[in-house]
């Protein structure tokens, strides 16, 4: 008796759809991707949203190395999903920084999120969601379409408790301890 073949598409028969999903992003050569809701996405960000990054990360820079934390945009897996995420920046323990593979978001203290024209509702809603799930403490959704800054906290399974905006850019907007930093809102 042979073993049945499986048709093109027909993923019924792959032991773990989750970690071979996870696997193929990390094996598309010279691509730098993400999965959000099962769908790979690429991450190309353009210089006016990697300028937005910039100034988030030149204004906690000094409190971060206080704190001995370090800033990346390293990758944050999401078990038990098909999520993958590769944040525009996050904060985390000098120590995890150190780590070869993905963290999960309640390793971290801060995730940031820049908007850009093609993900905009993605950051707004799917990765709010999923970042709160996940036990990130603080996620701060600087929205360029709308020219807003959103900061979230207290993360819960149903979202998260705690919604401060949103700022319209201009207005200073202080993250939470133990960063406890007034962020210049005005060059976004």
């Amino acid at each position: 008796m042979s073993a049945a073949q499986a048709r093109p598409g027909d993923y019924s028969q792959v032991p773990n759809p989750e970690h071979a999903l996870k696997y193929a992003i990390h094996h598309i050569a010279g691509e730098r991707v993400e999965i959000v809701e099962g769908v790979i996405t690429p991450v190309s960000p353009s210089w006016a949203h990697e300028s937005a990054v910039d100034l988030v990360r030149e204004q906690i820079g000094p409190r971060l190395r206080e704190l001995g934390l370090r800033a990346g945009s390293g990758n944050l897996d999401l078990p038990g999903t098909e999520n993958f995420y590769v944040p525009d920046l996050a904060v985390v323990p000098a120590g995890l920084a150190k780590t070869e593979g993905a963290l999960v978001p309640d390793q971290t203290l801060l995730v940031v999120e820049v908007t850009s024209p093609s993900d905009a509702e993605t950051d707004r809603t799917a990765k709010r969601r999923r970042y709160s799930q996940y036990g990130a403490p603080v996620y701060l959704l600087v929205d360029r379409q709308e020219r807003t800054c959103t900061l979230f906290s207290q993360p819960g399974q149903l979202g998260y408790t705690l919604v401060e905006g949103p700022h319209p850019f201009g207005v200073e907007v202080r993250l939470p301890e133990p960063l406890d930093v007034v962020l210049d809102t005005t060059e976004f």
